[in-house]
């Protein structure tokens, strides 16, 4: 009898002789996931897997593979795996939608170049999206403008970071703009922690600096060490906020531009993700809250709600929907619940 407890990934031949899938595969995700799949390892290419239900499992399985597992983590729509072995240990679990329907499929590194489902890769456009609206900070005296990207820009007053993203009436994340002097500055007074700390209260956040990390210890006003170790800290403390050399202000914005983008897209498929395989999970996922069925709750309950529109942009969108508005002075209510109704998914 096998143990179906451990912390094991296990491969075992599939019973069911009219199966295309000769294999079973079983991830220690809470109380175990089960998937057939067409082989033992993505080796040359993305395996296609079918989730069934964990009992499944057979009572005397004819293992073929069985390896310990480092961390099987779910991120996002994917499912991450290192096993303890010294060559091709990592390995993803995808869950996308292929030709309308939902699959998942089993990479590494070496495959998800040739086999990336669901996925597109950016050219002109970041993550092939039409138009991307960017919250910039009222705040912000010298904004950048992205003009070269396909971006609509909104000047409200964000309670962290400099360029945001909002999506269903929901701050998703925030981007914090840096000089180096800026930079240095922040981090030797304090100031960048507690901007930290403010950043990490959103699903995601990013802190982007405009000059090459090399340029720290060409300083000689302050000892490049400390800020070197100022910043090492600050990424141990808040893991999740990485803290990106972008060598120029263009390449600064260009980052920003791409990195909102691309967390729009996770944020569209985040629910339907978490509706995937959270029914999926028998037992609560050690390490993270847990919801209903015992999923791990989405990143984008913690979303706060986005920032209200300004006086002055509500007046100037009523000016021009052709509706009278003074120059000066509070708005009248209606001009306030024209605005609303125009943006359903907009903060009121």
């Amino acid at each position: 009898m096998i143990d179906t407890g451990s912390v094991d990934l296990l491969i075992a031949r599939n019973p069911d002789p009219d199966s295309r899938l000769p294999y079973l595969l079983r991830i220690p995700l809470g109380g175990g996931m089960v998937f057939r799949t067409s082989g033992t390892w993505p080796r040359t290419k993305a395996l296609y897997c079918h989730p069934v239900p964990v009992d499944d499992w057979p009572a005397e399985p004819e293992i073929v593979e069985r390896v310990p597992v480092r961390s099987c983590t779910r991120r996002g729509a994917a499912i991450d795996l290192v096993l303890d072995r010294g060559r091709e240990q990592r390995s993803q679990l995808v869950f996308t939608t292929a030709r309308g329907r939902e699959v998942v499929f089993w990479q590494s590194a070496r495959t998800s170049k040739q086999a990336r489902p669901g996925v597109r890769t950016p050219t002109a456009r970041a993550a092939g999206l039409d138009e991307l609206e960017i919250i910039v900070d009222a705040h912000e005296q010298y904004p950048y403008r992205f003009t070269q990207q396909r971006v609509r820009i909104v000047r409200r007053a964000l309670p962290c970071g400099d360029y945001g993203l909002a999506i269903d009436r929901r701050l998703v994340a925030s981007v914090e703009r840096k000089s180096l002097v800026d930079l240095i500055a922040s981090l030797t007074s304090g100031r960048l922690r507690y901007a930290l700390g403010e950043l990490a209260t959103l699903p995601r956040a990013a802190v982007v600096v405009e000059e090459r990390y090399s340029q720290i210890f060409a300083q000689d006003r302050v000892r490049p060490a400390l800020v070197a170790d100022g910043l090492a800290e600050l990424q141990v403390r808040w893991p999740t906020i990485p803290i990106v050399f972008a060598e120029t202000r263009p390449l600064a914005e260009e980052w920003t531009y791409r990195y909102l983008a691309a967390t729009y897209v996770w944020a569209e498929g985040e629910d339907a993700a978490q509706a995937r395989i959270g029914p999926l999970l028998t037992s609560p996922v050690s390490g993270g809250p847990t919801g209903r069925d015992g999923a791990t709750s989405s990143d984008l309950d913690r979303a706060p709600e986005a920032p209200a529109p300004s006086p002055a942009e509500v007046r100037a969108w009523a000016r021009s929907q052709g509706i009278p508005v003074p120059g000066r002075g509070r708005l009248r209510p209606e001009v306030h619940a024209a605005w609303q109704a125009a943006h359903p998914t907009r903060p009121a």
